[in-house]
C-alpha cells in the first residue's frame, strides 16, 4: 500500500476520452456467503445482516443465508432487466464461490459482454484475516483467480476485496498476478497509481456511501430518498467534471437493490444518467488501461 498524496489543486485537469465529465460505474456485487464454517467463532458477515443476532460459525444461519440468496434467485434478474431495458452496461464483481456455486449468474454476465471482477473466494473470508500471513493471503488470492478464470473463461483484470478489507500487501500480490487495477479504496473521485514491487497498479476508487447497503440496509432510506441521493451525487460530480473528470461508483447488491420496493431508484437513476451529456459508462479495465497510458498528463 504505497501511493503519493497529491491534493486535488495540485493535479492537472483529468480529461476523459471524448470529453466525458463523469465515468459512471454501476457495480453489481454478486456475492456468495458460506452457510457455516468449522469452529464456534462467529462467521464474519461480509455485509449487513437482516437478522443481527450472531450465531457460532458452525451453526447454519439460515435466515441471513436465504435473505442473501434472494439476490441470486430473484434480485439479480430484476437488476439485469433494468440494465437490459436501458441499454447500459454494468461492472460485476464475483466471489470465487459465486462462480463455482452459481455459474448461471456468470453466464448471464458473459452473455451481456459485461466486465467481471474478482472479489475474494467467499464474501465472508476477508483478506484482513491474513494481514500477518502474506503467504496465506497470496494463496487465497491465487485460488480465487484460478476459479475465476475456470468459470468466467478469461483471466481477471482487477480486484475488489470483499467488505473492502484488503491489506498493505494486497496491491503487490495483485500486480504479481498480473492484474491491472484494484478498487478497494475510498479516498478519491479520480484514478491514481499505486506503487508496487512489480510495477504500477491503478486504483479505481469505490464508494461505501453511494451504495445500496448504506442507503437501504443501514440507512433505512425510502426509495425516493435513495434516488435523490444518486442524483445529487451525479449532479455535483458532473458540475465539477467540467473542470477535471470524475468517477462515480454505484455499489449494488442484488439482495438489496433487487428487492421490489428498491428497484425503482435504480431504474429511474439509470434513465436520468443516460439523459445527461458527458456521462461515460466504462469498464474499469478501460479506465485502468487508459490511465496507465495517460497518467502523466494528470499526476506526473
Amino acid at each position: 500500500m504505497n501511493y503519493d498524496y497529491v491534493a486535488l489543486p495540485d493535479r492537472k485537469p483529468l480529461r476523459w476520452p471524448n470529453g466525458a465529465r463523469v465515468a459512471l460505474i454501476f457495480t453489481i456485487n454478486a456475492e456468495y456467503w458460506e452457510l457455516s464454517r468449522p469452529g464456534p467463532e462467529p462467521l464474519y458477515p461480509g455485509g449487513p445482516a437482516t437478522i443481527p443476532h450472531v450465531l457460532p460459525g458452525n451453526v447454519a444461519d439460515t435466515a441471513n443465508w436465504t435473505w442473501r440468496e434472494y439476490g441470486q434467485r430473484i434480485g439479480v434478474w430484476r437488476v439485469l432487466d433494468v440494465f437490459d431495458k436501458a441499454g447500459v452496461p454494468a461492472s460485476c464483481t464475483i466471489n470465487a464461490l459465486t462462480a463455482l456455486e452459481r455459474p448461471r449468474i456468470i453466464q448471464a454476465f458473459n452473455e451481456r459482454g459485461w466486465e467481471i471482477i474478482a472479489h475474494n473466494y467467499a464474501q465472508n473470508d476477508i483478506l484482513s484475516s491474513y494481514a500477518l500471513d502474506r503467504a496465506k493471503e497470496r494463496e487465497v488470492i491465487g485460488r480465487t483467480l484460478a476459479a475465476f478464470e475456470k468459470v468466467v473463461g478469461r483471466p481477471a483484470k482487477g480486484w475488489l476485496s470483499s467488505s473492502l478489507r484488503s491489506t498493505v500487501s494486497t496491491p503487490d500480490i495483485l500486480k504479481e498476478f498480473g492484474l491491472l487495477f484494484q478498487a478497494c479504496y475510498l479516498n478519491d473521485d479520480q484514478p491514481y497509481l499505486l506503487k508496487t514491487a512489480h510495477g504500477p497498479l491503478v486504483s479505481i476508487p469505490y464508494s461505501n456511501d453511494i451504495n445500496d447497503f448504506a442507503m437501504f440496509s443501514r440507512g433505512a432510506m425510502t426509495t425516493t430518498q435513495a434516488l435523490d441521493m444518486f442524483k445529487e451525487q451525479l449532479d455535483q460530480l458532473h458540475l465539477e467534471g467540467a473542470e477535471t473528470g470524475r468517477i462515480m461508483n454505484v455499489g449494488l447488491h442484488p439482495h438489496v437493490i433487487g428487492q421490489a420496493f428498491a428497484i425503482r431508484s435504480l431504474r429511474e437513476f439509470v434513465a436520468y444518467a443516460k439523459g445527461l451529456p458527458g456521462v461515460w459508462f466504462p469498464r474499469r479495465e478501460e479506465i485502468a488501461t487508459w490511465y496507465l497510458a495517460n497518467h502523466k498528463s494528470h499526476i506526473g
